[in-house]
């Protein structure tokens, strides 16, 4: 009996998806409180909801939880031995599952701690050059989610005019445009306030003593 086409790859892609289901932080309101973490603040069962809810303790847990998740999943592909496209592929499912887990109605967080986990056991010298994008745009703008959100969208270029392998170049792409569909309606919020904080303080500024 001869093996089905793939077969290896699909098992470790689901897998991977399985895991990024795994929402910690929702579960560790419910655990904690009993509550659908859903219907609080921003609905998000992202580490950023969690903090409101449970403070700095379940923020930081949820955050490590979710980093962890990302990580194991691209190394049971690197465990399982698959070939690049496959281990991208289970890269990416993982943050579909953070963002899209189906036992919450594909309600879930934004995906960004899953997929540093998985971009740092993918190839921990793109981590290295997605953190020096993040620090050099956040001592710019003074915003970590927006420097956050930039960095995911220009690392990929930076991978392009560095000569990196396709397959990372894209992997990161795909991650880069799952976590700007998830921070969507966050998006306009942040540059609003960015710009609202640098009026304040030119006016401050312009005000004689």
């Amino acid at each position: 009996m001869h093996d089905l086409p793939y077969a290896k790859e699909t098992l470790v892609i689901l897998a991977g998806y399985s895991l990024g289901c795994f929402t910690s932080g929702y579960y560790l309101v419910r655990w904690r409180t009993g509550e659908d973490l859903r219907l609080l603040g921003s609905g998000s069962v992202g580490a950023t909801n969690v903090g409101r809810v449970l403070g700095k303790p379940g923020f930081f847990l949820t955050v490590f939880c979710d980093f962890c998740k990302g990580l194991v999943a691209v190394w049971l592909a690197e465990y399982y031995g698959l070939n690049p496209a496959g281990t991208v592929l289970t890269m990416v499912a993982v943050a579909i599952g953070h963002i899209w887990p189906i036992q919450l109605w594909f309600h879930g967080g934004k995906g960004v701690a899953t997929s540093l986990g998985a971009v740092l056991m993918f190839d921990y010298s793109i981590a290295a050059i997605f953190a020096v994008m993040f620090l050099v745009l956040f001592g710019a703008l003074r915003s970590v989610v927006l420097a956050g959100l930039l960095a995911f969208a220009v690392t990929p270029l930076a991978l392009l005019m560095l000569d990196f392998p396709l397959n990372r170049v894209f992997g990161l792409s795909a991650l880069a445009l799952l976590i700007l569909i998830a921070h969507r309606k966050n998006i306009p919020e942040e540059i609003h306030k960015l710009i609202t904080e640098k009026k304040l303080k030119s006016d401050k500024r312009a005000i004689p003593k």
